[in-house]
């Protein structure tokens, strides 16, 4: 249902058709407000995404086994079968039917859409940490323009320009092109444009191009998630012009778009920044932001007493901004304090609940920090990579350009909040919790510069199945056990898609790792390349069920979810320990590269995990893990290299040492 309403409250803009742009040009139509002209509409493919499937529930239960095998003994795993197989031909059987018939009657959405909408937004848990990730740009390739004030000038100009861009449905759709040299032409946009909304995702299909599910997007501006007994809400405001500024905890807002919709002069926001960092205040005794760290409950009840304590109207202005600005005042020093700054900071200087966060550090240093309910990172990771080309191919200012001679004193607005005493308290608790939690978690960093992509590829393997594949290998090292893990894959191909879990951890695996850590030397080169080879294939097979909607998790997941809506019990499969543990993911793993991401990041989603972001590059791997107190980030990317080292061993027919 909510995702229904996103879809039907998307704001459709101008729909070019053949010579629109031309007449639009003669009207005074200014293209340098865009960061593209599209001829093909936004949205155009969007009514005619095929929708998610609701996998077999033989299929979602034999893969659930399967994924079950090298977690378990052989008495835990017949008992599981057991119950599988119960669950299977009795309730589970039942509740399938209800899960079909129930997505006949919703055919605007997913299955899985409303369900996961909801998982986020009842969780009480508080955002920083427990969900909101990060992605940090790369600098800019010119360094005199990472100089902060003009990088935050450029870097907003570039982000206020994405979102004309994509209001007026001028922004590239967002297609997956397995043959770019047919799909991705001028020809081709040319004459799908012409092709009905209903039916484009076709035309798209026949030349191998697979456009992906937009209805995020419109959330990335103007939204906030607000604390709300028991669920939260998303907030959205499109008429709002404003930026929202942050920096040393203080709130500064001013107009980035003029009453036409038009962007503001780049000089002027320029002059408007650098007026908010010649600000000489003090950070306040009592930073609101902390709020935004607390659990959500009790967030949601001082919020309330923001409200009714005269605060209504200055909030608004917080969740109504275009988007938060953060300047912190320090340089990064390297990459592990650039992601503690960005994925949580001191606590001061963020608004967590906005859907994003843009920090630019006193070096130019640059992240975005996401809340996760609204969307993922699909949508984020295009927005990235659109404002890091636009901002440094075509900046809208340079290091020497002159701010404009306007009064910023009037333009900018310094946000003041009415605080009473049980507001100060509970700032106070907030900030003590946050400072505590944040001393319990570490992070490290590797680069494995001994080949990427390139060199596996040649191998023909699957890259990302060899880094998969360290992780398990590391943690057997390490610990002695192969465990639960995830790793997130976009389902972006469908009408709102999400995301549906690949399982890494296979008895292939398993068998690999205790090889390669237990007796290597028992084992020739060929052998353990064969077993490397047999893992890549098995992990390219679950790779693929999870992109076209045919894993386990979210089917499962939404099964439990309907008969929780439906009053009856819970059903024995959920109850068994092992449903429990292969939930309880001590591995949390995902992946992306793009040439604008220098680095991502996350926290561990379990207290005894880890929290792995990597990335193949063509010739150097990259891996950065968190962990709480009680595990080691440091150590285990240690075991992560020697895994690495080991494979590339095999791979190159050398002896491995134990």
């Amino acid at each position: 249902m909510v995702a229904g309403l996103l879809l039907r409250a998307w704001p459709r803009g101008l729909a070019f058709g053949p010579g629109a742009l031309s007449r639009l040009l003669s009207t005074g139509f200014d293209p340098g407000q865009y960061l593209q002209l599209s001829i093909v509409p936004t949205m155009h493919y969007q009514d005619s995404l095929p929708r998610l499937p609701i996998p077999k529930l033989e299929d979602t239960i034999r893969r659930y086994l399967s994924a079950q095998k090298p977690l378990l003994d052989d008495g835990q795993f017949r008992k599981t079968e057991q119950l599988c197989k119960s669950f299977e031909n009795g309730i589970g059987k039942e509740l399938h039917k209800q899960l079909v018939a129930q997505d006949k009657q919703n055919k605007h959405t997913s299955y899985i859409s409303g369900p996961w909408f909801d998982m986020y937004l009842t969780a009480r848990d508080p955002i920083v940490l427990n969900f909101n990730p990060f992605m940090s740009f790369n600098p800019d390739p010119k360094s005199e323009y990472n100089d902060q004030l003009t990088r935050a000038t450029n870097m907003t100009v570039s982000a206020v320009r994405f979102l004309k861009t994509l209001r007026a449905d001028l922004l590239e759709p967002e297609v997956f092109h397995l043959n770019p040299a047919k799909s991705d032409t001028d020809t081709f946009k040319r004459l799908i444009r012409f092709v009905p909304s209903s039916l484009s995702w076709y035309g798209a299909y026949l030349v191998n191009a697979y456009p992906l599910d937009m209805s995020q997007y419109f959330r990335l501006f103007n939204s906030t998630r607000l604390p709300k007994p028991s669920r939260d809400e998303l907030f959205t405001d499109d008429k709002a012009r404003h930026l929202l500024v942050l920096r040393k905890g203080h709130f500064y807002v001013f107009d980035v778009l003029d009453q036409d919709g038009n962007i503001v002069s780049a000089s002027e926001i320029q002059a408007h920044l650098k007026y908010i960092l010649s600000d000489s205040s003090l950070a306040p005794e009592f930073p609101l932001s902390y709020l935004t760290s607390e659990n959500r409950d009790i967030w949601a009840e001082l919020r309330q007493k923001l409200v009714s304590g005269g605060n209504e109207e200055t909030l608004r202005k917080v969740d109504s901004a275009v988007f938060c600005l953060c300047l912190d005042d320090f340089p990064i020093k390297d990459l592990v304090h650039l992601s503690h700054n960005m994925l949580h900071g001191d606590g001061t200087n963020r608004w967590f609940d906005k859907s994003f966060n843009l920090i630019i550090a006193k070096d130019g240093t640059a992240a975005i920090h996401f809340e996760h309910a609204w969307g993922d990172g699909v949508a984020v990771l295009r927005f990235l990579n659109e404002v890091f080309k636009d901002s440094t191919q075509a900046p809208a200012i340079t290091p020497r350009s002159q701010p404009a001679n306007t009064d910023s004193s009037v333009a900018v607005q310094k946000l003041n909040f009415k605080l009473n005493d049980a507001l100060k308290t509970g700032i106070s608790a907030a900030k003590e919790k946050f400072d505590a939690t944040m001393k319990t978690l570490t992070i490290d960093y590797i680069q494995f510069q001994r080949g990427g992509k390139e060199f596996l590829k040649k191998q023909k393997l699957s890259p990302d199945s060899v880094a998969q594949l360290a992780f398990q290998m590391a943690l057997l090292q390490q610990y002695g056990q192969t465990v639960a893990t995830y790793e997130s894959c976009s389902t972006a191909a469908f009408k709102h898609g999400r995301t549906e879990t690949i399982r890494p951890a296979s008895i292939f695996t398993k068998r690999c790792s205790e090889a390669f850590v237990r007796e290597p030397s028992k084992h020739s080169a060929g052998e353990l390349q064969h077993m490397i080879a047999k893992c890549s294939t098995h992990h390219n097979q679950l790779t693929k069920e999870a992109a076209m909607g045919q894993g386990f998790d979210r089917h499962l997941f939404a099964l439990r979810y309907l008969g929780a809506a439906r009053g009856i019990d819970l059903p024995e499969l959920y109850l068994d320990p092992a449903y429990r543990q292969i939930n309880h993911n001590i591995l949390s793993t995902s992946t992306l590269s793009s040439p604008a991401v220098n680095i991502g990041g996350f926290a561990p989603v379990v207290p005894d995990g880890f929290g792995i972001a990597y990335a193949v590059h063509d010739n150097w791997i990259g891996c950065n893990v968190s962990a709480y107190q009680g595990r080691n980030a440091h150590e285990f990317l240690q075991c992560v290299e020697k895994a690495l080292e080991g494979m590339f061993d095999a791979l190159e027919g050398k002896a491995i040492k134990s």
